[in-house]
């Protein structure tokens, strides 16, 4: 579960993809000054002219691409200042989290920071080498070529981005899959009910608690990996939240009663819950809903005075009830592949 927090954390943030392509981007330079040195020298005679730049037009071609590549990623971040101000101010600040966690936008920073990167080693290298024809700045300009391809898309994605209703659409499109996911993704029994004679002698044992390590947000819970962990240590977990609470450091995450006489070392609730500083989408169904209900409610405010977006919001709130209704089971015990009652945890 800890790999899941890291990738969490890496989805939700703006450096993970750029370093990404940076790192790319040097592996791509030392190939082409590679070619450069080694290979253009012996084949020159074969490669169209074209394809061939002297060093003194490699030097200025290099300068301007460098600016040009700055230029557009200062207006790519103006225009996402613009954007988190504008969900912050008019949508809802929990909005953010699906305007950052795009692929599109990351991995037009992620292009920004390839081409920059690459001209940049490419110009330093230029002065070390004293060789006539080079093939690296053909590949300089395709890059920058595809760079601006990118910048053009990052526009239109922002201006739809920017309005309400395609968010709107977005939020309830993710909710729906989530809906599906969230009840659909595990193996072992589940159960709404249990022979409540059973449950009445497992408490009657010595109840001990797993305590949280850390305070956070409930955003993601492994139930396979919490039966499996169970069933290896022959003890019955009880969960004394549901996914979207908040804990404090300290406080109990979970009962257990030892069924058998295997005495283990207290499991870390690290290794199978996933907990953040804010909520998130991973499985919290009711934080999804809850979006569009904030959009609804701000378009109502006096300031705005939007009632069609509000209006918008009802119609996919609904929606999404509706499915919630048809894919939604009261689970509350959940047992291994024998039978054995492993877990019991309230659902909303």
């Amino acid at each position: 579960m800890n790999q899941t927090k890291l990738w969490t954390i890496s989805r939700d943030s703006f450096w993970f993809l750029p370093i990404v392509y940076g790192l790319c981007s040097i592996i791509a330079a030392a190939v082409i000054t590679a070619l450069d040195v080694w290979l253009v020298p012996k084949v020159s005679s074969s490669i169209p002219n074209i394809l061939l730049t002297g060093q003194s037009i490699a030097k200025q071609l290099y300068s301007a691409l460098i600016t040009a590549v700055l230029t557009m990623t200062t207006i790519s971040f103006s225009t996402i200042m613009v954007m988190l101000t504008t969900y912050s101010s008019q949508f809802s600040p929990r909005a953010l989290q699906d305007f950052m966690q795009s692929k599109i936008t990351q991995h037009v920073l992620g292009v920004y920071t390839f081409g920059f990167i690459f001209v940049l080693i490419n110009l330093w290298l230029l002065t070390e080498t004293n060789q006539k024809d080079l093939l690296s700045p053909f590949f300089t300009v395709i890059i920058m070529i595809i760079s601006l391809g990118f910048f053009i898309l990052f526009i239109h994605f922002s201006a739809r981005w920017a309005q309400v209703n395609f968010l709107i659409g977005v939020i309830r499109n993710k909710t729906s899959e989530l809906i599906k996911e969230t009840f659909s993704e595990r193996t072992y029994g589940e159960h709404q009910h249990w022979d409540h004679s059973q449950i009445e002698v497992i408490r009657e044992k010595d109840r001990q608690t797993i305590n949280a390590r850390r305070s956070g947000y409930i955003q993601q819970v492994n139930y396979n990996y919490l039966i499996k962990w169970a069933t290896n240590n022959d003890m019955v977990l009880e969960a004394t939240f549901q996914v979207g609470d908040y804990l404090p450091k300290g406080m109990s995450v979970f009962y257990f009663w030892s069924l058998g006489n295997r005495n283990d070392n207290l499991a870390e609730h690290d290794r199978f819950l996933v907990i953040g500083n804010e909520r998130t989408d991973l499985q919290d169904i009711e934080f999804s809903i809850e979006k569009l209900v904030e959009i609804a409610v701000k378009a109502l405010s006096t300031s705005m005075n939007d009632p069609n977006t509000a209006i918008n919001c009802i119609h996919r709130i609904s929606g999404l009830l509706t499915e919630l209704a048809g894919n939604y089971r009261p689970v509350t015990y959940y047992s291994d592949s024998d039978g054995d009652l492993r877990l019991i945890m309230q659902q909303k």
